[in-house]
Parts: C-alpha cells; structure tokens; sequence
C-alpha cells in the first residue's frame, strides 16, 4: 500500500515538476543563444558602409588640408615678394621725404623765381611737377603695397589656422575610425573566423584597352586581391577612392582621394556609353569603383576584404563619370 501512494504521489508530481523547469529554463536558454552568422554579416555591413562614409570624409579633409598647404606655400611667396617691394618703395619715399625736409623743394622754388628766363622758368617749373608727381606716386604705390600685404598676410593666417584645426580633426577622426576598426574587426573574427580576408595575386588577364584608360584599367588589375587600407592608395593597399586616384594616377590623370571630387571634378556621362576606364559611382558618393567592360568593376569593397571584381549593379549606381 506504502509503495502504491509513493507510486501515485510520483506520478502526479513528475509532471508538474517538469513543467516548473521547463519554464524556468527555457527564459535562459534563449538569453544566451549566440548570435546567428547572418545577423552578425548584417551588423558588419551596416558597420562598414558607415565607417566608410567616415574614412570618405577622412580623405576629403586630407585632400583640403593638403590644397591648403600648397596656397599657404604659394601666400607666403606673394607675402615675401610684396614686403620686398615694401621696403624699397618705402626706403625711396624716405629719401623724398629727408630730400624736402633740408629743403630740396624751397631751393628748387627759389631758382625758378630767382630766374630773369621765362623759358628756364617754364623748364623749372616742369621739374618740379614732375619731381612732386613722382613723390606722389610714390607715396600711392607705397600706400597700394602695404594693403595688398597686409590682406596677403590676414589670408595666410586664416590658411595656416585652418591647416591647424584640419590637422587636429584628421587626428581625431583617425582616433575613432581605429577604435571602431577594432569592434568591426571582431565581428567579422566571429562571423568568418579570421578578420581580414587573404590577399592574393591575381592570375586575371586584363583585357585589351587602348590609351589612357588601358593604361588605368591595366593597373586596377594588378591590385586585385590586394587588402582593403583605408586613407590609402597603394601599392600595398587602396581604400576606394584611393584604388580610382592610382589607377588614373598611372594613366597620366591627376584625381583627388575622395570619391565625392572625383565626381565633382570630372565630366558625366550616361550608363550607355560607358566603356573600360570609366568611374561608377555609388552610395550617395560614398563608394567608386573602376569600370573594366561586361558590367563589371574592379574596387576596394570594404574593410576586412581584397580588391576584387564585381558586377556593376553590387549597388545601385550613383552616375558614371569618365577621367580621361
């Protein structure tokens, strides 16, 4: 009888203590399952096309900082000439004016009038307009001197205060693009086991392209399965802009390292008459690549990956644009 209730009394309770851990249970089991491969890849994505909006803006700073350097270099130039010119121009007017202070003018007048010639009279008189016009002009390209350099000197400054607050906001802005780089990198550790893909060398034959835009395509082939580095453009790595400036930079064609100038320095054109060489454009001007025929291009993706061919439509493309 003792075993039969002990019997029952499991039979009623085992359930229900079953349910009670299934319930208790359950909650944690689902708090701590891992994350899925796919929505760590989406988190990647969404990181990397921010960030290279950041490194974008990075290279376009840099590209301002360095037209910056050059004006500074070409003012301080003028600013030097011009305090030149000063100088002289100021020791002549110096002379003009010790000239009248002894009494150069006064002894000029009193030979006119001392004079009993009406034509030395006229001669003297034209002298002396003459001498007094030149100590005017003088003193007018004195005055125009000063105030070109010192508005030359003013605009130089400005440049030289500029360069110092672009060169403290690449510094931070590095700061930050490294420190995201780490969390980034970390989860494409997790996602893919490794943080950057493998570069490779690629065996891809180029196709034939004549001039100019041969030239830059042949030399976007060559970077191929070459690290994504981003602010810059080769050999050992290329961020986007940077993989378009070098390819174009081969071909005899300067470009700036930011995809927006890029887009603003070169002429437009339609999807229909692209060819080999030409510029596509993505992302709201955040991305470029290299186009190399058969609706396919060659760009630096992204961080963590190679340079690599890809189908044109990757993205949908911002406009086209074509260097040379």
């Amino acid at each position: 009888m003792r075993h039969t209730r002990r019997a029952l009394r499991s039979f009623l309770l085992g359930p229900l203590f079953g349910c009670v851990a299934l319930v208790v249970l359950a909650p944690g089991t689902a708090a701590q399952a891992d994350p899925t491969v796919d929505s760590i890849d989406r988190k990647i994505k969404a990181e990397s096309a921010r960030l290279e909006r950041v490194v974008e803006q990075y290279n376009k700073t840099t590209e301002e900082l360095k037209a910056n350097v050059a004006a500074a270099q070409e003012l301080t130039g003028t600013v030097t000439s011009l305090a030149g010119e000063l100088d002289a121009a100021s020791d002549r007017l110096g002379t003009l004016a010790a000239f009248a202070y002894k009494g150069g003018a006064f002894a000029e007048m009193s030979a006119v009038i001392a004079s009993e010639s009406p034509a030395i009279v006229v001669d003297r008189l034209s002298a002396l307009d003459q001498i007094t016009r030149f100590e005017q002009a003088e003193i007018a390209r004195v005055t125009d001197l000063r105030t070109r350099h010192d508005a030359r000197v003013r605009e130089l400054n400005d440049l030289i205060a500029d360069e110092r607050a672009k060169r403290a906001s690449l510094a931070e802005q590095r700061k930050k693009i490294n420190a995201d780089l780490d969390k980034l990198y970390a989860l494409r550790k997790q996602a893919y086991g490794r943080a950057q893909a493998q570069s490779s060398r690629s065996k891809t034959a180029p196709p034939y392209v004549a001039g100019r835009a041969g030239k830059a395509v042949n030399y976007a082939y060559g970077a191929l399965g070459k690290p994504y580095a981003w602010g810059a453009d080769g050999p050992g790595g290329y961020d986007c802009s940077g993989l378009t400036m070098a390819a174009w930079r081969a071909a005899g064609v300067s470009l700036p390292h930011n995809a927006a100038m890029q887009w603003n320095a070169l002429p437009h054109i339609g999807r229909a008459s692209l060819r080999a060489g030409d510029l596509v454009f993505y992302s709201g001007l955040g991305h470029v690549g290299i186009y190399i025929g058969g609706n396919r291009i060659i760009h630096a993706p992204t961080f963590g990956e190679v340079v690599h061919i890809s189908p044109i439509n990757i993205m949908t493309p911002y406009g086209y644009a074509r260097p040379g």
